[in-house]
């Protein structure tokens, strides 16, 4: 698998490219910052975002794009520009038909060092580590993208076994003579119906900027 993670940012937006699968050694396949300068009016450095998103996606050719959730924090100003940027991200994947994923930033430093409230140095050790690089990626915005593309190989194929078990349950419960009742459904979909729309997902703890 190739995942291709997004650190969006207006400022600097990390992309990082790895490529591996659960269990085996995973790969920098590339890393980059993208770079605007804040004194550019925004619909320029927003069009420089999403040439270098765009360009991105099509060299790599990715099969998942991971970006990170955003969450809203007392900066308004940054969390706009994070969201923007994290848009044109997912604007580029769907383009060119790949899936899109979110990871929130306590998820993904939870599955690189096994805590979610993991510090930058902590993640950026890590993703070293891991990818048996011989430098750190720098800035923290580069270590940060590739934590998302790792975070997704290690989770992924286990996420898309339990939807699959989900979908799977669903559609049982709804097959003529299965011994549901007409217009009912078995205890296994409604509890996952019930289930669905629940936010599990971990809170934001430590997000970046």
């Amino acid at each position: 698998m190739r995942v291709l993670g997004v650190d969006p940012g207006l400022t600097r937006c990390g992309i990082g490219v790895v490529q591996g699968s659960t269990g085996r050694a995973l790969s920098l396949v590339h890393v980059e910052v993208v770079r605007t300068p804040a004194e550019d009016p925004l619909a320029t450095r927003l069009l420089v975002l999403a040439d270098a998103l765009t360009a991105a996606v099509s060299e790599y050719r990715p099969d998942v794009v991971v970006v990170e959730r955003v969450f809203a924090q007392q900066n308004v100003r940054t969390v706009t520009g994070t969201a923007q940027a994290a848009g044109l991200a997912m604007v580029a994947a769907a383009r060119q038909g790949i899936a899109v994923h979110l990871h929130t930033p306590s998820e993904v430093k939870a599955a690189i060092t096994g805590s979610g409230t993991a510090d930058k140095a902590q993640v950026t050790a890590m993703v070293t580590r891991i990818l048996k690089l011989d430098v750190a990626p720098t800035p923290a915005d580069a270590a940060d993208a590739l934590a998302l593309a790792i975070c997704h190989i290690w989770r992924g194929a286990a996420q898309a076994r339990l939807d699959a078990a989900v979908t799977h349950a669903r559609a049982g419960a709804r097959v003529p003579g299965s011994g549901s009742r007409p217009g009912s459904r078995g205890s296994i979909a409604a509890r996952d119906e019930r289930g669905a729309d629940r936010d599990d997902s971990a809170p934001p703890i430590g997000v970046r900027r």
